[in-house]
């Protein structure tokens, strides 16, 4: 089922709302009349994932275990600071002389 909700309404009652998309609703929320974001249950879908062994598959299958996306550094954001060879060097010094 489509529901569509204001911003204002999704922050009065947005745990009612997450229960409705975990049914598998999903929900428009509007700004001003204008959709402006969908919730959804996540997928999966083109999304290439590792192989899983066997015993946690049947879980996944259950519905008792979800598995995460694959971990990427296109996930986390650039920093545009740029240290330099010493500061580095001593950081990853000082890193080592803790072990």
């Amino acid at each position: 089922m489509i529901k569509t909700v204001n911003v204002r309404g999704l922050k009065d009652r947005l745990s009612a709302y997450l229960r409705d998309v975990q049914r598998g609703d999903v929900v428009l929320v509007t700004d001003r009349g204008r959709v402006v974001a969908e919730l959804r249950q996540p997928t999966t879908a083109g999304i290439e994932q590792p192989a899983i062994p066997p015993r946690l598959r049947k879980l996944v299958e259950a519905g008792v275990l979800t598995v995460g996306l694959p971990n990427s550094a296109d996930a986390y954001p650039r920093s545009d600071v740029r240290l330099s060879v010493d500061v580095v060097t001593r950081a990853l010094d000082e890193t080592r002389r803790d072990r």
